[in-house]
This record gives C-alpha cells, sequence and structure tokens, in this order.
C-alpha cells in the first residue's frame, strides 16, 4: 500500500526540483481513485489517463473534486474521440491530420473547444504515434483552419534506451520545432507548450524548456 506520507513527501520533492511555470501532470493509468484523492490533498489538479476505459469510471468517482483537470495521453482511436472530447480538457496525443480533422468535426457538433497538443516524433520510433517533423511542417496550413481546437503546443515521448545527452538533443529539438512553427506566424497555432518529459527524463525536459510534465512512478510507484 502508498501511505499517505510518501505521496506527499514525493510531490513536494518533485515542486522543489521544477519551477513555478512547470504544469505537473499526476499520470494515473494504475491508480485507484483513493489513491488519486491522496494526490489531489497533496495539491495536484492535473491528471491524465491513457486509456478511456480505465478512466471513465474514475471520472464519475471523482466528480466532486471539481477543480480537476483531465489530460488525455494515450494513443487515439477514431471511435472513441467523441467521449474523449466529453471527458478531458486537454487531448496531448493527437498525432496525425485525420483525427485533428475528426475531433474538429466532433468538437463543432459539441460546441467544445478542447486544449490540444500535437504529437510528433521527433527521432526515427516506429513503435511511437504522431507526425515526423516534415510531416508536421506540410500539415500546418491545414491544421491552422480548425477552428474548433485549441491547438496549444507539442508533445513528445523518446525511444526507449537514449543516452542522457541524446535525450536532452532531442528535447531541444523538439523545441526548435516549435519555435520553428510559431516563426510562421500562423493565425491560429499559438504553440506555447511543450508536453515532454515523463518520470525517467523530465529533469533533462524542462532543461530544453518543457512547458508540461506527465509523471506517474515517480509520485505512485510503491514503496517497500
Amino acid at each position: 500500500m502508498l501511505c499517505k506520507f510518501s505521496i506527499v513527501s514525493r510531490i513536494q520533492n518533485i515542486r522543489q526540483q521544477i519551477p513555478d511555470n512547470v504544469r505537473l501532470i499526476a499520470v494515473t493509468k494504475t491508480v485507484a481513485t483513493a489513491v488519486i484523492r491522496e494526490a489531489y490533498t497533496a495539491g495536484i489538479r492535473d491528471f491524465g489517463e491513457n486509456r478511456l476505459q480505465d478512466a471513465l469510471p474514475k471520472i464519475a468517482e471523482l466528480q466532486d473534486l471539481q477543480d480537476v483537470c483531465w489530460h488525455y495521453i494515450g494513443h487515439l482511436q477514431a471511435n472513441k474521440a467523441k467521449k474523449v472530447l466529453e471527458n478531458f480538457a486537454w487531448i496531448h496525443s493527437v498525432d496525425r491530420l485525420s483525427l485533428a480533422k475528426h475531433l474538429e468535426r466532433l468538437a463543432g457538433e459539441l460546441d467544445l473547444t478542447p486544449n490540444i497538443c500535437l504529437q510528433v516524433r521527433i527521432l526515427k520510433d516506429p513503435d511511437k504515434y504522431g507526425w515526423y517533423p516534415e510531416e508536421l511542417i506540410a500539415d500546418l496550413g491545414e491544421l491552422d483552419r480548425l477552428s474548433h481546437l485549441n491547438i496549444k503546443g507539442l508533445m513528445t515521448i523518446l525511444p526507449l534506451y537514449l543516452s542522457t545527452s541524446q535525450i536532452v538533443e532531442a528535447f531541444q529539438a523538439t523545441e526548435r520545432l516549435r519555435n520553428t512553427i510559431c516563426d510562421q506566424n500562423f493565425a491560429r497555432l499559438d504553440l506555447t507548450e511543450l508536453s515532454m518529459g515523463m518520470s525517467g527524463d523530465y529533469l533533462q525536459a524542462i532543461e530544453a524548456g518543457a512547458t508540461i510534465i506527465r509523471l506517474g512512478t515517480t509520485i505512485f510507484s510503491k514503496t517497500n
């Protein structure tokens, strides 16, 4: 069992390591609602889930926590997009133009303006989803015309087994890609956010300019 003190102390330690302007998402994909409440008591307001079927019961059970912000961070299948839009304020894993257009249509029908991050594969990795940089650049014009999506930034997940220097360079490359897009002065693409960095690499991500980090095991792993 996780004890309340361990969660509080871990969150406090993380807060001491990161700047105040970095948004901390607690990833709760294997975490019970009672433990989520402990993290809430410790000050967490942003929670991330990557499987819709697991998230919906938790969201329903935690409805009394009215200032919680739910973030969808997993691969999103088109047939689950409507439910995700109805239950999550942020979607970090918009990884292809066809999905963005599908979300645009549904968001218009639902009268919603979800916050969106565009998922990029900054390194060649067949095991991850997302645009490669050159693909994203080619699609920017069409993305800029999606009026019901609040496209806020880029998200990336790095391949496994990179060295520290490779991790830092990959995160820096993501920031450069974001800056390149911003320099083009699109009307609606206001890419202020960089959602990058998880439990194993969040300090390197912050060093490279991350504004949002997504931490699971660092907060919730079981203690001995």
